[in-house]
């Protein structure tokens, strides 16, 4: 590979590639930290750690295709989204973070700032707001908290063929839900919601995922916009929420 590649960058972060190495310049140097001791708590294929410096977190690139991305549709096998859903098992298995996650309360009240900047911004009318605000409810509610990759989108997952060969961007790792991976799993594929269930092991309520699915919307759109990212999808999708 000739050159430096830059997979992502943002406000908050930059990961470039060079060769076989990925470099993650982090603004948040306890982000990163985060991210190494998520990575040393769960059984599942994680980039293997080459040296770390302050801000800088360099990895090792893993074998594999993406599983699918935001709103392109996914080529993977129903065989591979079973894997990611059995995979999802193994991340919520080891014990809690020592690192707490949102509190619920806190957590409803950032939807709803965030709810009240779509609309004070027109990206989208207060009803489509109000509409998909609802369905999200049903998700803030208890849970049994364990532990989360808390970004476990179809992008972070590879895959040859039917095997999941590595999970990546651990930073987001938490005490959490499990359905709230599942749902990021799944929010632009949800056709593969049944494969993923399948693969995981254990029956779910899929409403809830839903739920996730509407919220996830809601908090993706505020920050794309603000980090220079297309934000176009997610806010089709808020158009699209179905009626509870």
């Amino acid at each position: 590979m000739d050159g430096v590649e830059v997979v992502v960058s943002h406000h908050e972060r930059v990961t470039m590639r060079v060769g076989d190495t990925y470099l993650k310049v982090d603004a948040d140097d306890a982000r990163l930290e985060r991210e190494v001791s998520a990575m040393s708590f769960v059984d599942v294929p994680t980039p293997p750690i080459l040296w770390r410096q302050p801000h800088v977190l360099a990895l090792a690139a893993l074998p594999g295709s993406q599983l699918g991305q935001l709103g392109e549709p996914s080529t993977a096998s129903r065989m591979a989204w079973e894997a990611a859903g059995a995979m999802a098992r193994r991340i919520h298995a080891p014990p809690l973070p020592p690192w707490t996650g949102w509190d619920m309360d806190d957590f409803a009240a950032y939807v709803d700032n965030d709810c009240g900047w779509l609309v004070d911004n027109d990206v989208a009318p207060h009803d489509v707001v109000e509409r998909v605000r609802r369905r999200a409810d049903i998700s803030l509610r208890p849970f049994p908290l364990v532990f989360t990759h808390g970004d476990y989108q179809a992008a972070h997952v590879l895959v040859v063929g039917d095997t999941v060969t590595g999970i990546i961007d651990w930073a987001d790792a938490v005490q959490g839900d499990a359905l709230w991976d599942l749902a990021v799993l799944t929010v632009s594929h949800q056709e593969r919601l049944n494969d993923v269930v399948r693969g995981y092991g254990i029956d779910v309520d899929r409403d809830v995922i839903r739920g996730w699915w509407a919220l996830r919307c809601i908090v993706a759109i505020r920050w794309m916009i603000q980090h220079g990212f297309d934000a176009a999808g997610d806010i089709a999708a808020l158009h699209h929420t179905p009626k509870i």
